[in-house]
């Protein structure tokens, strides 16, 4: 007769970890693909979902965070937004300018009532805001 006894606490904790490990690896990864098809599509970004992997790949691939920062393309910029919350004057510009033209294909490729238009508008010129007062890297 085995008496099996309950798993410890820190049985229980690398189970834990090994769990969220695992689950920051896949949406590293999630993210890194997003990220890759943004690079090759206009209407999806590329770097906040590389910010994000990052972020991810700490939490549970540290050759994987450093593969995405020393990156010959996006690596500088990573890790200006990790080191100094900075964003490059020109993707800034890029930044707004694709909203002002998502929202202008928005408008002229439907007719949304005033409530949508408003909304739309006040989520892209807070993310304009928002980047605009980023330090400039």
């Amino acid at each position: 007769m085995t008496s099996e006894r309950p798993p410890t606490e820190h049985a229980r904790a690398a189970t834990g970890t090994a769990v969220s490990r695992a689950l920051f690896l896949i949406l590293g990864l999630f993210f890194t693909g997003l990220g890759f098809v943004g690079a090759f599509l206009p209407v999806l970004p590329t770097v906040p979902f590389l910010i994000l992997a990052a972020a991810c790949f700490t939490r549970s691939s540290p050759r994987l965070e450093r593969w995405l920062l020393d990156h010959r393309h996006f690596g500088p910029l990573l890790r200006d937004w990790r080191d100094k919350g900075a964003i490059p004057r020109r993707a800034k510009w890029m930044a707004g300018g694709g909203c002002g033209l998502g929202f202008v294909l928005f408008l002229w490729g439907s007719t949304p009532g005033w409530p949508l238009t408003l909304a739309v508008a006040a989520i892209m010129g807070f993310g304009v805001v928002f980047v605009f007062t980023r330090p400039d890297a």
